[in-house]
């Protein structure tokens, strides 16, 4: 009997489970926390090393002036922190499938964390689910291929970023501003842990860290200050009026439960200020964090806040605003012969068809709509353990992802 394109795939993702798991756990190994952005240089390295033994050619581009810029404020790391973003392509032709990653993570709880392990089907460690397992499907997706000597009417293009934890400005952003990303892109996928979904659309960020400053006194002569905490409330308070405002707004993008369907505005998720019980505080920050749905701009969204802030300047409160990061909102249709590819794909592997959904969050598939790339996120974790101190992945899942990957590039290409 003849062996399909199908058969070919999965036998050979199958004969790779051991390669699979052992270079996940190499990355998950490598403590690339962002902020700051330690051991980026370390984690690419391995990554090179994976490319070189599968056969493909890459290009390694370090971000200019990139360590110059970071600074981790909470634990006063002043060393430099190189950014590294790494291109590779497999196959011939201009049109381009992107599989698109980052292999920066969210600070650890505990050392332990980068040190792997399995238990019960699980391989636990920060960056499992977010996204070191799926790094590893979409490279051994495209070895798959390679190694079935499946020819393609295009190629599948490797992007591999760092930076997407804390908004994208020092990967994805650069790449866009040096014309490198998305280029001759026909669709771009990212192994985002979907918890099984699909995400067609992202919701937008816009994070502030508001300083109020005051002007300090003994608590004896407390009349001869000004309470920056107590003006940071005035500001709070009028935030709450906008909160208020704003968080009736739904998105129609389907997405669960029915509460997540609102945009979100969140105050205090860090505060500061003081320096002694006994003394009037002269300065007190908070971060904000605005979300905005699709339907929502950005610009606009980001001009309601700022003008909001300078009429409290006007009102005598002397504060600053940082802007921390900002992304736009995107969707995409369902519709689309990506998509298509995507969702079937997953069903013949899962045996269930998925549902396409909105991402609670930021994804990187905003850089690619914006350029009318058709974008999706779909990979092997779990989105609620994936910045927890327990985060894991099924490791069933992530070769289940590397056949889906490769399984959706032999269909977009081979037509």
């Amino acid at each position: 009997m003849q062996r399909t394109m199908k058969d070919l795939i999965l036998d050979s993702i199958k004969s790779y489970r051991d390669e699979i798991l052992d270079f996940t756990k190499a990355l998950i190994a490598v403590q690339t926390e962002n902020p700051p952005g330690k051991s980026y240089r370390v984690c690419v390295e391995v990554i090179e090393n994976e490319l070189r033994e599968i056969g493909l050619d890459y290009t390694v581009l370090e971000v200019p002036a990139a360590s110059e810029q970071i600074m981790d404020t909470s634990n006063h790391d002043r060393k430099p922190h190189p950014r590294y973003c790494l291109l590779s392509f497999y196959g011939s032709d201009e049109r381009t499938l992107y599989f698109h990653g980052h292999y920066d993570v969210v600070p650890a709880s505990s050392e332990a964390q980068f040190r792997p392990y399995v238990e019960d089907g699980n391989l636990f460690g920060r960056g499992s689910s977010d996204m070191k397992s799926g790094l590893a499907a979409m490279i051994y997706a495209v070895k798959a291929i390679k190694a079935c000597g499946i020819k393609l009417n295009g190629r599948i293009g490797l992007t591999i970023v760092p930076d997407e934890e804390t908004g994208g400005l020092r990967g994805s952003r650069y790449l866009v501003d040096a014309g490198l990303l998305g280029k001759d892109g026909i669709g771009m996928l990212t192994p985002e842990p979907t918890s099984g979904v699909i995400w067609n659309a992202n919701r937008g960020a816009i994070s502030l860290r508001i300083t109020v400053k005051g002007k300090p006194a003994h608590i004896g002569l407390h009349y001869q200050g000004i309470n920056a905490f107590e003006r940071m409330l005035v500001v709070a308070n009028a935030l709450l009026k906008l909160k208020a405002e704003v968080e009736p707004r739904r998105t129609s993008f389907k997405i669960e439960p029915e509460a997540a369907q609102h945009s979100i505005l969140m105050i205090g998720g860090r505060c500061e200020g003081g320096i002694n019980f006994n003394l009037v505080p002269t300065e007190c920050s908070f971060t904000l964090d605005r979300r905005i749905n699709p339907e929502e701009d950005l610009e606009a969204e980001k001009q309601r806040l700022l003008t909001l802030f300078e009429r409290l300047r006007h009102k005598g409160i002397d504060l600053d605003v940082e802007i921390i990061q900002e992304g736009e909102s995107a969707g995409v249709s369902e519709d689309g012969r990506l998509a298509q590819a995507l969702a079937n794909s997953v069903e013949a592997i899962t045996g269930k068809p998925p549902s396409f959904e909105m991402c609670p969050g930021l994804l990187e598939t905003r850089f690619y709509a914006r350029q009318g790339i058709p974008a999706f996120a779909y990979g092997p974790g779990l989105i609620s353990v994936s910045h927890g101190s327990d985060e894991f992945v099924k490791i069933e899942d992530i070769y289940s992802c590397a056949k889906i990957y490769a399984l959706t590039a032999a269909k977009l290409l081979l037509s």
